[in-house]
């Protein structure tokens, strides 16, 4: 790709253990290669050279949004973007931060962990990019895996649209000829999860946790109904689903609760 031609793209973070960057950046055998495709305009892990006026075509952002100074610095970044993405499931559903969203009164439950008045920030309810502005794409995971990041940037770079696994962890769990863990009454959150880890956790006899954010078709009735048979706590199970899939948790939830 000529240089004048060269995509200008950006790199943010807000709330989070800025994993999904990382992973971008400890792959060095691609690095170099994702960097001279476009023309890197900010990506504050990597350089401390940064144009933050400039344009963007496509800005990769990871992070929930916890505070309110960080909605007018995303709204900021939407702006100046052509296109953006939320990078990671904390940006995609809330992550970590947002397991306990609906959950009761948000300045109650952070009060009690935090009794001293913050005054550098002004902490909010954490929720995903698309809570604030337009999300064009998103691409899931705690942290994110670089292969299906490396096949969706050079669709970007073509002007193709991200495209994801459109199938649950299950699958791939079958590709990789794993036994299944439900059968051996293993709460896993398989059914529910949309792949793309190369079904990571079950492969290691591991149950799946949901990192990559909820399925869209997940066929939550038989899930529900295989752990019940085995005498699974409901508790238990909303913990689980509570772990990783952020805002969705209250609609996931109600259909679990309808189905008790």
């Amino acid at each position: 790709m000529d240089k004048e031609k060269k995509l200008k793209i950006g790199f943010y973070e807000f709330s989070g253990c800025a994993g999904d960057l990382l992973t971008i950046i400890h792959n060095e055998d691609y690095l170099l290669k994702v960097w001279n495709s476009a023309e890197i305009i900010s990506f504050r892990l990597a350089t401390s050279k940064r144009d933050e006026k400039a344009n963007l075509d496509i800005a990769f952002v990871e992070g929930s949004i916890t505070a309110e100074e960080q909605i007018e610095e995303l709204r900021k970044i939407r702006e100046k973007s052509r296109i953006l993405i939320a990078l990671g499931t904390c940006a995609s559903f809330g992550g970590l931060q947002s397991m306990y969203s609906h959950l009761g009164d948000f300045s109650s439950r952070f009060n009690s962990i935090y009794p001293h008045k913050f005054t550098i920030l002004k902490p909010i309810e954490s929720k995903p990019l698309e809570s604030y502005v337009k999300v064009d794409y998103f691409i899931p995971g705690c942290p994110i895996d670089f292969k299906l990041f490396l096949f969706n940037f050079t669709r970007l770079l073509r002007n193709l649209p991200v495209e994801l696994p459109s199938y649950p962890v299950c699958i791939e769990c079958k590709w990789q000829e794993n036994n299944c863990l439900l059968l051996k009454k293993i709460p896993c959150l398989g059914p529910l999860t949309r792949a793309g880890c190369q079904a990571r956790c079950p492969t290691h006899n591991l149950p799946c946790v949901g990192c990559f954010g909820p399925y869209e078709d997940l066929n939550l009735p038989s899930w529900l109904k295989t752990l019940q048979e085995n005498n699974i706590p409901f508790k238990e199970l909303e913990k689980k689903i509570r772990m990783f899939f952020g805002v969705k948790v209250k609609e996931i939830l109600s259909k679990l609760k309808n189905k008790k």
